[in-house]
């Protein structure tokens, strides 16, 4: 298969296009910059991407979009987060409409912060939009991709978690205070992580590339744990105390109240219903051997 790729530079897509090629397909980067031979070149904030892109692509993996946790949340930069995701998908979907044999699938990123956050639900691919800012930009990023279904393109919407990686992402900012012993419980610890190891993510994005699946699908693994579980694991592993204890205020002085409410002391309970009815079979389901497998212990 040729697949495109959006974000194809990313933590996710960097694994995703390694696998494929290790799987004998064929990734096509969507670039951002002049794009090179098998390449893609398009811009957001400029709302173009190259005429007959995704002629003779099989499927497109869309997963580019500005970093939530990049930046402090100013208005400006919550407007770029928004704009980044629903003009990038609006692009591609339309790309998927226009092309000459075109992908037959459409994988389209998004997250589980679409569900909003609760101490006591749990969170199937059913559950309604819950209510914040990153609920209402899951909800329009998602709406955005739904014109590629026009012409009979099946679509799946990636609603992914935390994603463990020790190449980025959080456990490659966390992984070093805790083995300098200064991990340990943020705010009340009870705020759940839906986590899901990189092998699991991208093993879960080429299973849906073939699968029948259409519609939101739960990127997590089948097991999430609290926070305080999540830093007592991490000590466990590492063998390191977790005493250390996180206020609410430290990161919010340094983060801003929302980011850090969201990135840090919110959280849900989130499982992957869909994936594991479709017959997918996690390699990392519980937290123990994902971070036993990521941090060499």
């Amino acid at each position: 298969m040729r697949i495109a790729i959006t974000g194809a530079s990313g933590l996710i897509g960097t694994a995703l296009s390694a696998r494929l090629k290790a799987d004998g397909h064929e990734p096509v980067p969507v670039v951002r910059r002049a794009p090179n031979d098998n390449e893609i070149g398009w811009s957001v904030d400029e709302k173009r991407i190259d005429d007959g892109a995704f002629d003779g692509i099989d499927a497109v993996v869309h997963l580019a979009g500005a970093g939530i946790g990049d930046e402090r949340w100013t208005d400006a930069y919550k407007k770029e987060i928004l704009e980044s995701r629903t003009v990038g998908t609006a692009l591609v979907a339309q790309a998927v409409n226009e092309a000459t044999n075109g992908p037959k699938v459409l994988l389209s990123g998004s997250a589980i912060g679409y569900y909003g956050e609760s101490l006591d639900a749990t969170f199937t691919e059913t559950s309604p939009a819950g209510s914040g800012f990153l609920a209402d930009v899951c909800e329009a990023w998602e709406s955005s991709a739904a014109p590629a279904r026009a012409d009979g393109t099946r679509v799946a919407f990636l609603r992914t978690g935390i994603v463990l990686s020790p190449k980025g992402g959080a456990l490659k900012k966390l992984a070093p205070l805790y083995k300098f012993g200064l991990g340990g419980k943020m705010g009340s610890g009870k705020q759940w992580q839906s986590w899901i190891h990189i092998d699991d993510e991208v093993g879960a994005i080429v299973h849906l590339l073939t699968s029948e699946v259409e519609g939101p699908v739960n990127l997590t693994a089948p097991n999430p744990v609290p926070q305080a579980g999540f830093a007592d694991a991490m000590g466990d592993v590492l063998n390191r105390p977790t005493f250390m204890y996180t206020p609410k205020f430290a990161p919010k002085l340094v983060l801003g109240s929302e980011l850090a409410d969201n990135l840090l002391f919110e959280g849900q309970n989130v499982v992957p219903a869909v994936l594991e009815r479709d017959g997918y079979t996690f390699e990392y389901p519980d937290l123990d051997g994902a971070l036993r497998d990521l941090l060499g212990k």
